[in-house]
């Protein structure tokens, strides 16, 4: 099958590797770019539990200041992964959702354990740290990365798309969904894709290319790329 990525190459290169090596014909096309947010000086050790919703926060940290002891709990199995590949101990995943990160934290995170801080980028889907605090739990968010739209492809890649029409397209958040629908727009592309299953990370982000016709929409967590090339 032809498979078109879309995230930045450093978040997809494994998966990429993996795709290949099942035979399988990969297209790259990152949909945004991940800048760095400066923010308030933060002292760690003010906080007993440190939460993740992406791995882009990870690699955004000044990690020297922080005790790579502390709970840590990611979103899932690729942000555990980057967790762990940083030096994080005390790593708890789920199972690629919000909600089910939420109530992994309310199991093994106690109120009266202290405070817990939620580094996230400047959009998020949902507000986990207001979720929490109707629970009981003392929560700071802080913002470190944002995403930037990446808006001109080459127009090399473009013909070679129209020439073999991806069978399967991934889409990992609203921002890279807003930004794919301008891009099929600006290079008229909408009439392309009614042979292309479009997979995404949630029905937010589906809903905002539903006006496109594809083959099929299915929703995934990420750590199931593979699981669903087997439901097409």
């Amino acid at each position: 099958m032809h498979i078109l990525l879309t995230r930045p190459l450093e978040d997809c290169y494994e998966m990429i590797l993996k795709f290949q090596n099942l035979g399988h014909q990969i297209s790259h096309m990152p949909l945004i770019s991940i800048e760095r947010i400066n923010h308030e000086n933060i002292d760690y050790s003010d906080f007993q539990g440190i939460i993740f919703t992406s791995s882009n926060a990870i690699k955004f940290l000044d990690l020297k200041k922080i005790d790579k002891r502390t709970k840590c709990f990611c979103v899932g199995n690729a942000t555990e992964k980057k967790a762990r590949s940083f030096g994080f101990q005390n790593v708890f995943a789920a199972e690629g959702n919000v909600n089910n990160l939420k109530e992994i934290i309310i199991q093994n995170f106690k109120t009266s354990e202290g405070k817990l801080i939620y580094v996230s980028g400047e959009i998020i889907a949902s507000d986990l740290d207001n979720k929490l605090i109707s629970e009981g739990f003392n929560i700071k968010r802080i913002v470190n990365y944002k995403a930037k739209p990446v808006e001109k492809l080459d127009e090399e890649f473009i013909l070679k798309i129209k020439s073999k029409m991806p069978d399967i397209v991934y889409i990992y958040s609203q921002n890279s969904a807003e930004n794919f629908l301008k891009i099929i727009k600006n290079y008229q592309l909408a009439d392309f894709w009614m042979d292309t299953n479009l997979m995404c990370i949630s029905e937010k982000t589906s809903s905002i290319l539903n006006e496109i016709k594809w083959k099929k929409i299915f929703l995934f967590n990420p750590g199931e790329e593979e699981f669903l090339l087997y439901k097409i």
